[in-house]
């Protein structure tokens, strides 16, 4: 009995050294198990955080493929342009160079008459080839070859023709001549169909270039212009939708630094961004008219000089067969302008229309208003743009001004993993820290009760229970009996062990989230502040060009030259 008694005392040492080390290994293995599960989560928010870099990657790459495809194909589209139209550029530089040869008189007759006829050899369509060669006989006074050469020229293009020599005759002084060309001109336009050398007449016009005779009707023509296309249906319409679109070209991107959290957080912030940036076009627009209007113009030193200034518009203005070669650069110019970003490009290509062949005179002064380089625009032909534009400017400015202000949200939404809240104005920061802490409490009760013990704890436990009333008198049954009861045990201890960790993630969650909350809020009270302060500018631009008038930009700059040699 004694050594029964000895055998079971051993046995039952090696019995619990053998559950210890179980013990251990559980625990070990417990251990192992939260590490990769851990590790598991840790990799699913790299692999979220890897594919959204890899999205942004391959974006950023693709927009520098844009840049890099539109920068070859702007080399090769001047290329072909050289060496399609290359050659009108030497017949362009004859025309002004001609007209000051004889200013200072320093280069002979015949030579200027074989310069001009090969020019007409290299340039066999150009229209300006020709009135090279009518220049150069007039000043031969070959009066025949002359007229050939001006019917040649109007035959190519009549309209640019009689406008060149419309300004070349009031350079020369020949202001009967030149208010012939002139009405030949004018008898050409239509308001509706106007081409983009028109810009030379309303340069003339605001810069007082061709005489009080043709200021007066320049005028008038513009007035009719204008009364006749408002009264097409559907005309202030058009003009809202045009300028809105060209107002909207100057919008800025809002800074990336602004309201971090807002950005981040809010569910909402698209349509805040938006909204902001519309309000800060405000300004931009003001302060883009401002600078225009208030920008003094310094009058060319003398007559001359003023016209070969138009001139070299006129003669370096594209001709039609170059259209569809400047139609895909200005697009390629528009792609690297924009960083790449083909739609943006697109979209201001389409808007700006500054490489059309034919366009209405309002479209027109929009070009000369926005988009001055474009379509060579001088700072008071952009004045005078402005002044006839004005009504239009304003209606699409309040438009605009209404469709924004009814486009701010009037909620804003706040997303914290899966709680969602709502501020107007930051105000509610006690109720949203309030109904946030509730939102946590109930996952944390939630997951408290989900850390409970399993099925296979309370199989362990009955089992246990079982085994150790039948293992009283066997061994075998006896040691199943107390590792069941171990598992339980076990179970036991890792749901309390998992309290602890759960009160503690979930009052660690809150402070995190609290802040977060904080901040956002804090952003949404600046956010309200700028947008307030940005759309009170709204007013300055009715302000501004409510005191413009057309008459204030229309210069007489050489009218009483042209009275003293009329009196002589």
């Amino acid at each position: 009995m004694s050594n029964h008694q000895t055998i079971s005392t051993a046995n039952l040492s090696r019995i619990e050294n053998s559950l210890s080390a179980i013990n251990d290994n559980i625990n070990g293995v417990y251990q192992q198990v939260a590490t990769v599960e851990q590790q598991l989560e840790d990799t699913q928010s790299d692999l979220a955080l890897l594919a959204e870099e890899f999205r942004e990657y391959v974006r950023q790459d693709g927009l520098i493929k844009n840049v890099q495809l539109a920068e070859t194909r702007l080399v090769k589209v001047r290329q072909e342009l050289e060496n399609k139209y290359g050659h009108y550029e030497d017949v362009r530089r004859r025309a002004i160079g001609i007209l000051q040869a004889v200013d200072t008189s320093l280069v002979r007759k015949d030579t200027i008459e074989n310069a001009s006829e090969e020019q007409l050899l290299a340039a066999p369509r150009y229209w300006l080839a020709p009135c090279l060669i009518a220049l150069s006989a007039w000043l031969s006074d070959k009066k025949e070859l002359a007229e050939k050469a001006v019917v040649e020229a109007l035959r190519r293009d009549d309209e640019k023709t009689s406008l060149f020599f419309a300004l070349v005759t009031r350079r020369g002084g020949r202001y009967q001549s030149s208010r012939s060309w002139l009405e030949r001109y004018f008898g050409q336009q239509d308001p509706n169909e106007l081409k983009r050398e028109i810009v030379i007449l309303i340069d003339g016009f605001s810069n007082g270039i061709f005489g009080p005779e043709a200021r007066a009707k320049c005028g008038l023509l513009i007035k009719s212009w204008l009364d006749e296309l408002s009264q097409k249906a559907g005309f202030i319409e058009a003009q809202r939708d045009q300028w809105k679109k060209a107002l909207l070209s100057r919008a800025e991107k809002l800074d990336a630094s602004k309201f971090p959290h807002l950005r981040k957080y809010s569910p909402t912030w698209p349509q805040l961004q938006h909204a902001l940036e519309g309000a800060q076009l405000h300004d931009i627009i003001f302060q883009y008219f401002n600078f225009i209007l208030t920008q003094e113009i310094i009058p060319s030193k003398n007559l001359a000089f003023a016209v070969d200034q138009l001139l070299d518009i006129l003669v370096r203005e594209f001709d039609e067969e170059e259209l569809p070669l400047r139609r895909e650069e200005r697009l390629n110019e528009l792609i690297i302008k924009e960083d790449g970003d083909k739609n943006t490009a697109q979209n201001l290509f389409a808007n700006e229309k500054v490489v059309d062949e034919r366009l209405d005179f309002t479209q027109l002064l929009t070009n000369f208003s926005m988009y001055p380089t474009e379509s060579n625009a001088s700072v008071a032909t952009q004045k005078l743009a402005i002044a006839l534009s004005k009504e239009w400017i304003n209606h699409a400015h309040d438009d605009l001004t209404a469709e924004n202000r009814n486009a701010v949200p009037i909620d804003i939404e706040i997303k914290l993993d899966d709680w969602k809240g709502t501020s107007r104005d930051g105000s509610n920061e006690e109720e949203l820290i309030s109904s946030l802490q509730q939102h946590i409490q109930l996952k944390k009760e939630d997951a408290l009760r989900k850390n409970k013990l399993g099925a296979k704890h309370w199989v362990s436990l009955a089992a246990g229970i079982g085994f150790f009333v039948l293992g009283m008198s066997t061994l075998f049954l006896f040691i199943v009996s107390a590792i069941c009861l171990f598992i339980f045990l076990n179970g036991m201890r890792i749901v309390k062990k998992n309290v602890q960790l759960i009160e503690q993630n979930y009052e660690e969650l809150f402070a995190n989230h609290k802040q977060i909350l904080v901040a956002t809020l804090s952003d949404i009270v600046d956010y309200r502040l700028e947008y307030e302060t940005e759309d009170a500018n709204a007013s300055k631009i009715d302000e501004l060009l409510d005191q413009v008038t057309p008459e204030q930009y229309t210069y007489s700059t050489y009218d009483s030259a042209r009275a003293v040699i009329s009196s002589n």
